[in-house]
């Protein structure tokens, strides 16, 4: 249902999962488990998978902390989008790289939850893609010592008010990692490769 109507495909977008956002990360191994049996699954499904690096002064390019994680390996011919901002789309390629794709849902896990998650799944709605959030495949750090609630907290609250979020023409969801059916969400094969 989303708002462009020649964009019929599906993207897994893979966000900031990277040594040193998810190194301390709550629940950092079963988040990656799971961002990594959704990796395989839409792979499967042929679903396009999408990985978005964050630099900054402290994730500087090429280090090893600016790097994905070694459970997961995006092949060559997966896109990477390298971004500056929260917002995966603001000052990067990433909806050039989505229209040349004919995507307009997208499939959103990774880190942070507080941060990179929520400004990309709102930037990706009020662009117009159907946005679905896999609430158990993103995390964070604890930040409490700011005064942020825990991070499982954290997550909660995010799952709950992306289930509730709403606008005319599309779509915004929050599903299980075991309930993410790539198959039916990836158009059907027209021969044409």
């Amino acid at each position: 249902m989303t708002t462009f109507t020649d964009r019929p495909a599906t993207a897994l977008l893979v966000v900031d999962v990277q040594n040193d956002v998810v190194g301390q990360a709550y629940e950092r191994d079963a988040v990656v488990g799971r961002i990594r049996g959704l990796v395989d699954r839409a792979r499967a499904a042929r679903t396009p998978v999408i990985w978005v690096q964050h630099q900054d002064d402290e994730l500087v390019p090429d280090t090893e902390g600016w790097r994905i994680v070694s459970e997961l390996a995006p092949a060559d011919d997966e896109a990477r989008v390298h971004k500056e901002y929260g917002d995966a789309f603001e000052g990067t390629d990433l909806e050039d790289v989505l229209a040349g794709m004919g995507v307009g849902r997208l499939i959103v896990a990774g880190a942070e939850t507080d941060a990179c998650i929520r400004s990309t799944i709102h930037g990706a709605f009020t662009r117009g893609y159907d946005t679905t959030l896999v609430g158990d495949a993103h995390t964070a750090g604890d930040k409490s010592a700011w005064g942020a609630p825990p991070v499982d907290q954290v997550i909660a609250h995010t799952n709950l008010y992306w289930s509730f979020q709403g606008a005319p023409g599309r779509t915004a969801t929050v599903v299980a990692a075991s309930d993410v059916d790539f198959d039916a969400a990836t158009p059907p094969d027209t021969g044409s490769e």
